[in-house]
């Protein structure tokens, strides 16, 4: 199904599609069955599907704004392509906690997931199975969560469309993500890391690692990773010059203080790690 929904798209996004809405219907369809996804696994790393992502950008283009909403209640205004995501009458067992939320068109929640209100999961992300989104957390278009994941309060998981070819951020399973953490610009969190509340990563931002006594910086395709089962905390790290050294100036950085061992759980080791 995948090769021939990419034809199709791909002949929509040059203009040759004979019933672009049918198309994008078709991917929006598949991108919530998960069947098809914006980026991945791809031996120990991730590939980018940028097919799907056209299809999406195109989406945008051909749709036109109008009112959408339910009652009285709830108004909204937006490209007609993309609804929000109805989880009545899907065979997985999702729940959506009623006070805020919403889900774009497009997006895929695997069985267990649980969304505390409010949250916001955008077109093209897929969230992996038995995952947390607590109240104020954002996934973005075509982020990608794994499985077992907990996204805490007020956490933000970029989103990624542009340049299609561009790796969206990757939150591998397993992964705990503190209260107001923020991770962007196509950022990949290794599988059971930690991040305890406020670290922000994201590839402008080295990450200091102390057990191994190393810097992580962004590699030439711009991504940047914290590794498997790292345990990261909000730091510091001088400024360069002598203003900055007069006036005591630091810039914030991302800092690996230990990593899990499998024997305690998430929580247990984040309590550890910043005692």
């Amino acid at each position: 199904m995948s090769a021939d929904l990419k034809r199709q798209v791909l002949a929509m996004v040059a203009g040759e599609a004979c019933d672009p809405r049918e198309v994008v219907e078709s991917l929006l369809a598949e991108l919530e069955a998960g069947t098809v996804r914006a980026a991945e696994p791809d031996g120990d790393g991730w590939k980018v599907n940028a097919w799907v992502k056209e299809g999406i950008l195109h989406a945008f283009r051909i749709g036109e704004n109008a009112p959408m909403g339910s009652g009285e209640v709830f108004h909204f205004r937006d490209r007609d392509t993309f609804p929000t995501w109805n989880p009545n009458g899907i065979d997985r067992n999702v729940r959506i906690v009623p006070g805020g939320t919403t889900v774009r068109r497009g997006a895929f929640l695997a069985d267990g997931v649980v969304v505390m209100p409010p949250a916001y999961i955008n077109v093209g992300a897929r969230v992996g199975g038995g995952t947390m989104v607590d109240s104020h957390a954002l996934v973005g278009s075509c982020a990608q969560v794994g499985s077992g994941v907990h996204l805490s309060a007020a956490s933000q998981v970029g989103g990624v469309l542009e340049p299609v070819g561009a790796l969206p951020v990757i939150v591998e399973d397993d992964v705990f993500v503190g209260g107001n953490c923020g991770i962007y610009e196509g950022a990949r969190i290794g599988r059971g890391a930690v991040l305890a509340s406020g670290v922000v990563v994201t590839r402008a931002v080295p990450i200091h690692d102390l057990v191994n006594e190393t810097v992580y910086r962004a590699d030439a395709d711009g991504v940047i990773s914290v590794p498997p089962g790292a345990v990261v905390v909000p730091g510091t790290r001088p400024t360069k010059g002598e203003y900055a050294s007069r006036l005591g100036i630091h810039l914030q950085a991302p800092v690996i203080v230990k990593y899990r061992d499998g024997r305690t759980d998430a929580s247990s080791e984040l309590e550890s790690a910043l005692r």
